[in-house]
């Protein structure tokens, strides 16, 4: 367990024991999720012949690994992650395996291919919920636990960038297929190394008393509507950003580098934001913060779609992503401290599957309006649904003070129990990476 520090730094984190163990192990496994809408939408593009395939197994994928993250959380919660995980890290791998073993060859039916891709989803192991669930069990100061949040948002928009890379890097000797496989050995392996962490040993399951009514289960969820609202707006939002920047390229006759320049900006202002977040002591509660932050993203978006050329909207781009991880960061802090004793993961799942959820629908329903609205008036759009997502949590801040930190429990307490969906596919498989504002399982 943590002990409360004067000016804890991003240093304290890492000098409570275990947490360079997990962190490196979680990144590892998380790795996968950064490449693996990318490596599957190439393979089967590659096996099948046509992009129109590829986007139905993707959003097949993306579908059953988003939508399912709150009832793996919740099998995590129960189980303890030593039990919950490893078959679930291991039948995920098995599929993505069989998947790019279907996909090595030319030919292949797309039912088969997009069978493998919906199992593979509904396994898609949570690692992220479960390591900010960890953390939020084994850290006693608030303001350690804030720093914890902010290099899981950072450390997150590098994977994000660096997993397209990666595949990059492997199709330079090899298939596509050969890069969703390494997406199974990642995830595996990472999932393998979190378990056998000391600090994941300590973990118990949850002991949870059966209640008549199923609407029981999850007392915390009227205060996590606040956190997941915001989490919902903020990726519509940034989901509309990347099918936004490409318009306006391409209305300008630029290449797609350019494109990947500006969204590079936003992972850099996400990134950029994340680090003073942290690093600052807010005096102002949660709550309250985070519907500013919402609406500072909606704000630069509106003005972002005002842009007279390249450069502007760069720098706009970048101002609107210095909001994106302060504000996911709030959100899944304040659905710790909302969650009950044993339900953390499970409550990060939801804001995990809000942001992932928003981001998809706001790439397809900006998909929609591009060509038939003005692109400032699109750009003003997204921004206006962020804004009215911190418009709406207002009403569901809650006053009171938050839950004691005192209710924690230090995992080495306890003796070892028995033995994060990637990014939302549908924003990422048009021009992968997305943008920021995405979580992976």
């Amino acid at each position: 367990m943590s002990a409360p520090s004067p000016r804890p730094s991003y240093a304290a984190f890492f000098r409570i024991p275990h947490t360079r163990h997990t962190f490196t192990a979680a990144l590892i496994g998380r790795l996968s999720y950064g490449m693996v809408s990318l490596a599957m939408m190439l393979s089967v593009t590659e096996a099948t012949g046509s992009y129109a395939a590829a986007g139905t197994v993707m959003a097949l994928f993306g579908a059953t690994s988003v939508l399912l993250s709150p009832a793996r959380a919740a099998l995590i919660d129960r189980h303890g992650p030593r039990r919950a995980l490893i078959p679930m890290a291991s039948l995920y791998a098995v599929l993505l395996a069989a998947l790019a073993t279907a996909a090595w060859r030319p030919g292949t039916p797309v039912p088969a291919l997009g069978a493998l891709a919906v199992a593979a989803g509904a396994c898609t192991p949570p690692l992220g919920p479960t390591v900010r669930a960890l953390w939020g069990e084994v850290i006693e100061d608030k303001r350690v636990l804030q720093r914890a949040y902010s290099l899981d948002g950072i450390a997150e928009e590098i994977l994000f960038v660096s997993g397209p890379l990666l595949v990059g890097a492997v199709l330079r000797f090899a298939p596509p297929a050969a890069a969703l496989a390494l997406c199974a050995l990642l995830v595996w392996a990472g999932t393998l190394a979190l378990v056998l962490s000391p600090a994941v040993a300590g973990v118990r399951p949850a002991v949870t008393k059966p209640t008549a009514r199923p609407g029981h289960r999850f007392r915390g969820g009227r205060a996590l509507l606040q956190p997941v609202v915001v989490a919902a707006g903020v990726g519509l939002s940034v989901g509309a950003v990347e099918l936004l920047v490409m318009a306006f390229a391409a209305q300008r006759h630029h290449g797609n580098d350019v494109v990947a320049w500006v969204l590079a900006a936003l992972s850099l202002g996400s990134a950029l934001g994340g680090v003073l977040n942290g690093a600052v002591d807010w005096r102002t509660p949660a709550r309250v913060r985070l519907p500013l932050l919402a609406g500072g993203l909606g704000l630069t978006l509106l003005g972002a779609g005002l842009a007279p050329g390249l450069g502007t909207l760069t720098v706009a781009v970048a101002c609107a992503g210095f909001f994106v991880a302060p504000a996911l960061t709030t959100s899944y802090l304040i659905a710790d401290e909302a969650a009950p004793p044993g339900r953390r993961t499970q409550a990060g799942a939801w804001v995990n599957t809000a942001v992932n959820a928003g981001s998809s629908g706001g790439t397809a329903g900006v998909g929609l309006l591009v060509g038939h609205l003005p692109l400032g008036l699109c750009f003003a759009l997204s921004g206006t649904v962020a804004v009215a997502a911190g418009l709406l949590s207002v009403r569901q801040a809650d006053p009171r003070p938050g839950r004691a930190r005192g209710t924690r429990r230090s995992v080495t307490a306890y003796p070892a129990a028995p033995a994060d969906a990637p990014r939302s596919a549908a924003a990422t498989c048009v021009a992968p990476p997305g943008p920021p504002g995405t979580a992976g399982p």
